[in-house]
């Protein structure tokens, strides 16, 4: 069954992280040690996150930043467009700090109503990425 963003409420309603996919981001984050790692969450919407592919941290300065390969991210939306998994959202490690988005991921994202997971050490939290949201005008929490 496919679903549709707008039959539920994307900010109430809670997102299902596969327990491996929580493992999956905790060893990327891991291996990423003082950089932070990054990628795409994917799976079946509104928020079932099955999925998740792993990226090169391409960033000047991946110690404080990161950019997803832009290949990686076309696929991505190609194959959604196709009927395939869904692009979900995105993951980054915040090597330093917590697991909450920071003024430049803010200023950096898109508003698209994707979901963020940030790892920060062994704790995950899920953000929908939107204009007027809670945390830098830009992210909601989201229950998890």
């Amino acid at each position: 069954m496919r679903y549709h963003w707008a039959m539920v409420d994307p900010l109430s309603t809670p997102v299902i992280l596969a327990w491996h996919v929580r493992a999956a981001l905790r060893v990327e984050a891991a291996k990423a040690g003082s950089h932070e790692c990054c990628g795409l969450l994917l799976g079946q919407n509104p928020g079932h996150i099955t999925e998740i592919v792993i990226s090169r941290n391409i960033a000047d300065n991946p110690a404080r930043h990161f950019e997803i390969q832009s290949d990686i991210l076309i696929t991505a939306e190609k194959e959604a467009r196709a009927g395939g998994r869904a692009l979900i959202g995105y993951y980054h490690s915040h090597p330093v700090g917590g697991a909450v988005p920071s003024r430049t991921d803010a200023a950096l994202s898109a508003a698209d109503g994707r979901i963020w997971a940030i790892i920060a050490r062994k704790d995950i939290r899920l953000w929908r990425n939107i204009k007027g949201g809670k945390i830098h005008g830009m992210f909601e929490e989201l229950p998890l």
